[in-house]
């Protein structure tokens, strides 16, 4: 296992992170996951022994069930909770009030005991943003992520799903009154969806700030099980719940040659389509969410897999984004520069 540093802080976690939205039945997780307390803490285990170091969840995965299963899982399995790194999230709807979602003190302060609680543990590793809320003034939000850190149940803040302005925005409050910045991007990335890379990348690398992919797999579009015979009838959870969102005709352009590719190089296309991720720099950490242990063993192949310059051409290729503006002029403009 490899481990990078988070941003730009000494904190080193493993190149892929577990993902746990898939523990728990509330709602929508049940299409996603449905794993109970003794299937999460098997593939816990196992992820533990590959070395990984590093576990995500948030508040709202199944009302929370995530984050109890994953906390009692620790104690059951006897794990060292400071050899470890854990991240949550806040701001998604908990209830049905008016202040049950945002990023306000209020609601930070109520989620983050309730979090601490669930997971067992007195400190949080990695405390995000889990996306934009126009209505709140960023600098609330990082006061009150600052107040949080200093008082140690956090130990660094990241953010998810925003724009590259609002993102630029809070980072230049926190350098000018020199309060807790965020380290880390968790963000929607993968071979079927490279749009981060128009703005958002380029600002992390700038900024040094670190990047989780969720979804690297496209919510398994990319996981070698689909293909255009079997379009819509892959039994995976996008046939049911079509998120995240991608352009399918042009995915399975990439999938025609992520197939062949595969059986060429004895792999499969989910290894593949993960160590894609892993060949990009700005990557700090990949998230896999698997439901049993094939897929895990699976996915942390990835890690071992190595492209040649030919191959990462091709899936550059058929993966590339369309020229728009602003981009094609500023390419022009920055040639031989």
């Amino acid at each position: 296992m490899k481990y990078n540093l988070l941003g730009n802080t000494g904190l080193k976690v493993s190149e892929f992170c577990f993902g746990t939205m898939t523990f728990g039945s509330d709602g929508i997780y049940k299409e996603i996951g449905n794993l109970d307390q003794a299937a999460s803490e098997n593939l816990i285990s196992q992820a533990v022994e590959a070395g990984i170091n590093f576990f995500d969840t948030a508040n709202v995965y199944s009302a929370g069930q995530s984050e109890e299963i994953l906390g009692q899982a620790i104690m059951n399995l006897g794990l060292n909770r400071d050899s470890l790194v854990l991240a949550s999230k806040v701001m998604a709807k908990i209830g049905e009030g008016p202040n049950d979602r945002g990023l306000s003190r209020k609601h930070i302060m109520q989620q983050v005991e309730l979090t601490l609680k669930r997971l067992k543990t007195d400190y949080i590793d990695l405390y995000q943003v889990h996306g934009y809320d126009a209505l709140t003034p960023i600098e609330e939000t990082l006061q009150v992520f600052d107040d949080l850190v200093r008082s140690g149940k956090v130990r660094y803040i990241g953010t998810s799903n925003v724009a590259a302005w609002p993102l630029m925005k809070a980072l230049d409050y926190s350098f000018y009154n020199k309060t807790a910045r965020f380290q880390s991007l968790q963000a929607y990335y993968s071979l079927a969806s490279r749009d981060m890379e128009r703005e958002l990348i380029p600002l992390l690398k700038d900024q040094k700030l670190g990047l989780m992919v969720y979804s690297p797999l496209a919510a398994g579009l990319l996981s070698g099980k689909y293909t255009r015979e079997n379009k819509g009838q892959a039994g995976g959870r996008r046939d049911k719940f079509n998120f995240p969102v991608v352009d399918e005709e042009k995915a399975y352009r990439i999938l025609d040659v992520l197939h062949p590719m595969a059986a060429a190089k004895g792999t499969t296309v989910a290894q593949l389509s993960l160590a894609w991720l892993l060949h990009q720099p700005v990557v700090t950490s990949i998230i896999i969410g698997t439901k049993n242990t094939e897929q895990l063993q699976d996915n942390l192949k990835a890690g071992q897999v190595t492209f040649t310059a030919e191959e990462l051409a091709q899936l550059d290729e058929v993966s590339k984004m369309a020229i728009e503006y602003p981009g094609w002029i500023l390419d022009y403009g920055s040639a031989g520069r």
